[in-house]
């Protein structure tokens, strides 16, 4: 089920060019001094309404922990809360949710994933969702709001590695491409 088009476009280039600033000019930003003169904005995809969807997330009947692998090598842990399951590039795909274990305070779901760019015109780690927790487990799944973790700027930044039941088969060319004034971590296939 798609949501209607509407603002949101303005909305997500604006964000995106708030975010290009804080990049560019911010103290605490990922990317590291010696690039930003260099640093002109964030690469995107295109806006595309066509992955824009509201699902309704399916709860793990369990609690389950898993630990992702982290950039630097060390664990964090998450729990698994539940899966979204959606039609894309022909396929029914299944992406899970997690809930983050070590953050106190902040309660949203966490999607880390990889996909068929991934490497190519993406991340190779893969991308990450954050969605703000609803009680009615109605959500949007919005990957035109897909970004890079903060190692894909600079390796001082220690980010989770999606597992691999959340690498996709298929293309999801919305959201974050490749920053290109840094190398790209080259993973081994699933």
């Amino acid at each position: 089920m798609r949501r209607q088009p509407g603002s949101w476009k303005e909305e997500l280039e604006s964000q995106r060019s708030s975010k290009d600033h804080w990049f560019k000019t911010g103290h605490d930003s990922p990317v590291p001094w010696d690039l930003r003169e260099k640093f002109g904005r964030i690469e995107y995809f295109p806006p595309d309404d066509a992955f824009r969807l509201a699902l309704r997330l399916a709860r793990n009947p369990e609690r389950q922990i898993v630990t992702m692998t982290l950039s630097t090598g060390g664990p964090r842990r998450y729990v698994k809360f539940g899966y979204f399951e959606f039609p894309v590039g022909g396929q029914t795909v299944r992406l899970w949710a997690y809930r983050p274990e070590h953050i106190e305070g902040q309660d949203y779901l966490f999607v880390p994933f990889r996909d068929a760019t991934s490497g190519k015109e993406t991340y190779g780690a893969g991308r990450y969702l954050d969605l703000p927790f609803t009680a009615t487990d109605e959500y949007t799944l919005d990957f035109n709001q897909a970004y890079n973790p903060y190692c894909a700027y600079n390796d001082a930044f220690s980010c989770p590695i999606p597992p691999v039941e959340n690498w996709l088969k298929v293309p999801i060319r919305a959201g974050e491409k490749t920053f290109a004034l840094k190398p790209d971590v080259q993973l081994p296939e699933e």
